[in-house]
């Protein structure tokens, strides 16, 4: 049975794991992750109780009950690398003896719901609507850094994407994985749209934007609009996705992502109240879940 060392996984003097101050037991088996730590406290006003509250830098958790069932949501902050972060941390909350330090031999499969906003690149993909990504495009590279990833991912897809797009090599080898198909089941019905979701590693070049620095390949977003494969076309740009599906994969768990489309890169429109269409969508969300 391997320890794991110190150096490896920190556990703070309290018993809490390094950087989201939760320890083992404090959360739940289905777990919402969001972007702003702000919006945790909106997502956990539905809930009938809550028990846990646990905060360090833009990490921050509450765990309670809705409808009788253990909910946590999880504010991640912006981004793969914090998506490297807490995804790693909340799998060894459950499945590592923080007292022998090693893998528990019974391993416990959580659920990843990741409710955030994102900009649509179709123009029939209208702000205000909701996106459920079927499938995850990593303009990150995080999933390269581990081992078993062409296990998980869509190599077919990757090939085409890259041909159909000429990719630089100057930049990180994209990946491609699918969503958890019971939770898209799940999630899916009267308002969500299923699509292909693009996870950037940045908010303005790595999505197309240009403010003062040009960018290596002006048409990149042009070009993935148009591309298509097997009847599926992509459909927007988010920066957490990709990790969370990736991770989830490699890990056992299982994992799904909802976003709120406030803008429209084709159309060049913004949506004028977005924050009351994502409380709409977290609502909705968390009764698919509980029912």
């Amino acid at each position: 049975m391997r320890r794991i060392e110190e150096s490896e996984l920190i556990i703070n003097e309290d018993g809490s794991i390094f950087h989201l101050h939760l320890k083992p037991g404090e959360i739940g088996d289905t777990i919402i992750l969001v972007g702003d730590p702000g919006r945790v406290e909106m997502v956990a006003s539905f809930f009938d109780t809550v028990e846990v509250e646990a905060s360090n830098r833009e990490f921050l958790t509450k765990t309670g009950t809705l409808n009788g069932k253990r909910i946590s949501v999880v504010a991640t902050g912006i981004g793969t690398d914090n998506i490297d972060i807490v995804l790693n941390e909340l799998d060894a909350l459950v499945n590592v003896d923080f007292e022998t330090r090693s893998v528990k031999e019974e391993l416990t499969s959580l659920s990843f719901i990741r409710i955030g906003t994102s900009g649509s690149l179709q123009m029939d993909l209208p702000v205000d609507s909701w996106l459920l990504s079927e499938k995850c495009i990593g303009f990150d590279g995080l999933l390269n850094f581990y081992a078993n990833r062409n296990e998980i991912a869509d190599l077919e897809f990757e090939v085409q994407f890259k041909q159909y797009v000429n990719w630089n090599n100057l930049l990180t080898s994209p990946y491609v994985v699918n969503a958890d198909d019971a939770l898209v089941k799940k999630l899916a019905g009267d308002q969500v749209v299923k699509g292909v979701t693009i996870s950037a590693p940045g908010f303005y070049g790595p999505q197309g934007r240009v403010i003062r620095l040009g960018l290596v390949d002006p048409q990149l977003n042009e070009k993935i609009s148009k591309f298509e494969h097997n009847g599926m076309k992509i459909t927007n740009f988010e920066m957490e996705c990709s990790a969370i599906y990736g991770l989830s994969a490699l890990l056992g768990h299982r994992a799904a992502t909802v976003c709120a489309i406030i803008a429209n890169r084709q159309a060049g429109t913004y949506s004028k109240d977005y924050k009351s269409v994502v409380k709409n969508l977290v609502q909705t969300i968390l009764s698919r879940l509980t029912d």
